[in-house]
Formats: C-alpha cells, structure tokens, sequence
C-alpha cells in the first residue's frame, strides 16, 4: 500500500504534468515546435527546466504527449458528437460530429497544436503522432458513422477547410474569398 506521501507526490506530479501539458499548448500553438524552447514551458508552468525534464525526455517527447492530448481531445469530441446524432444514419452521424468539431475548434490552442504539428511533421516522431492522429480519428469516423469512404473523405476535407478557415480567421472577414470559403461553414467563437 502507498504511503501517504508517495500518494501525495503522485498527485503533485500529475498536477505539474497537467500545467505543463497546458502551457506547452499555449506555447506550441503560438509559436510553433521549432519556435518554442523548453525554457519557456518550464517558466510558464513554474517549474525548472530540469522538472521539466524529468516529466518529459526533450521537447520533441514534449510535443508529441501534446499533440497526443490533442488527438485524445479530439476524439472525445467526436464520440460526444456521434452520441447526440439524432438518428444513426450515417449522414446525421457525421453532421453530428461535424458540429461537436466546430465547437471545438473555437479553442485556438488545440486547432493551432494540430496545424503546427502538420507543419512539423518532417520531424520523425512527430510525423508517427501526426499520422496516429489522424488514423485513430479516421478509423473511429468510420466505425461510429458506418459512412461510406466517399462521405469520410469529404467530412475530413471539410474539417480541414474549416482548420484552415478558422487559424487564418476568415470567417469574420466579409470579402469575396473569405465568403467562399467559409460558405456552408459553422463556426463558433471562442468560448
């Protein structure tokens, strides 16, 4: 049985765990992988780089745990999304989750983690998280929705349109691109 003390210790491990997790998603959506240093984590999280450290390997290790947390983020979105379907046909299902997903990328931090990881996916490892991403919420669209391959192809295309739409902010801009792309789009403020 665990003393009270390593019960304790746990627990503040966690929580440190926590607050870096949230402050490297802070960091890494605003300036990227390449542009954000594991200094400014561990200042932002209150902890010394060497705390840092034993949480997490390097930052490579760092931004792959949050692109993880992202990626578990979104899949919980979509089972929400996919759980309040008013029917289960496949369409309704994915209209669902396309909503639950709007709503969700009203949180710029998570939207921006899973641009910027795109973009530093030349990077082995997180390459691999990218790509497990992307597959593990591919694969749950398709269990949970029972939608042809055509009909997922097209709720992932529209999911990146709406990635894009959103990180540039164009939805707010009443231009003659911006109005065509973001045409048919529903998108939510930041909450």
């Amino acid at each position: 049985m665990p003393s009270k003390t390593s019960q304790r210790t746990l627990s503040t491990a966690e929580e440190r765990r926590a607050t870096v997790m949230r402050t490297a998603i802070d960091a890494f959506a605003a300036r990227g992988y390449y542009g954000t240093t594991t200094t400014e984590v561990a200042k932002h999280a209150g902890i010394s780089q060497a705390y840092l450290y034993r949480l997490f390997p390097d930052k490579e290790a760092l931004f792959v745990a949050v692109v993880d947390h992202c990626a578990q983020r979104i899949r919980e979105c979509l089972a929400d999304g996919a759980a309040r379907a008013e029917s289960g046909d496949p369409q309704a299902v994915l209209a669902s989750m396309a909503e639950a997903y709007a709503r969700l990328i009203a949180d710029r931090g998570l939207l921006m983690v899973v641009m910027q990881a795109n973009c530093a996916a030349s990077e082995p490892a997180i390459r691999d998280a990218v790509q497990a991403l992307y597959a593990r919420q591919v694969e749950y669209v398709r269990a949970a929705s029972g939608a042809a391959e055509e009909q997922i192809q097209e709720f992932f295309a529209r999911g990146f349109l709406c990635n894009a739409v959103v990180a540039m902010e164009a939805e707010g801009l009443d231009t003659p691109w911006a109005r065509t792309l973001t045409l048919g789009l529903r998108h939510y403020p930041a909450e």
